[in-house]
């Protein structure tokens, strides 16, 4: 009887206040600007100039715009590992949840550490699609090299040493770049 091998992470920014400060602000603002398109109507209505028009319609697009994207100022990314296959996830403030994609780790061609040489070679490869997926640039980054039809990509991310401990699992020999 064979043991599955799952191991679900989150990555979340380490230095967060900035962001929450951020988060906090855009609030602030998209009250303010919704307040400010709202008076904007009542004097479009009572005396109409083009001015207040535009007034209007430039507070009234902040306010939305601020309400449609400002959770993705709180982004984590969730990566799942069950049997070599790797699932990643952007998670927007908590709610929303966006699929980035799947990858079964016996299909890539390479996975490395960010520090080492062979990411270099890999990320100067013509046409390579480079995907990132992490949120700390201080962290222990790794990627994965593969082509997926025909088109050569490389997923950039922040695993723990436990995820890459079972990835390495699940390679084929050779796969692992060293340096």
């Amino acid at each position: 009887m064979s043991m599955d091998h799952f191991l679900e992470e989150v990555v979340v920014k380490q230095r967060n206040a900035l962001n929450r400060i951020m988060y906090l602000l855009s609030w602030v603002i998209m009250v303010l600007s919704a307040l400010f398109a709202m008076y904007g109507l009542q004097v479009v209505f009572s005396a109409f100039s083009i001015y207040t028009v535009v007034f209007t319609l430039v507070f009234a697009g902040i306010a939305v715009y601020i309400f449609l994207f400002h959770d993705k100022l709180l982004t984590e990314y969730e990566y799942t590992f069950t049997n070599g296959a790797l699932d990643f996830a952007e998670v927007y403030n908590n709610k929303k949840r966006k699929s980035l994609g799947s990858l079964n780790v016996k299909t890539v061609d390479a996975f490395g550490k960010v520090s080492s040489g062979s990411f270099q070679r890999y990320l100067k490869t013509p046409g390579v699609k480079r995907m990132n997926w992490f949120l700390n640039r201080e962290a222990e980054l790794y990627y994965f090299y593969f082509s997926k039809d025909s088109n050569k990509k490389m997923i950039i991310f922040e695993p723990s040493e436990e995820m890459v401990g079972m990835i390495k699992q699940y390679i084929p020999r050779g796969v692992y770049q060293e340096n």
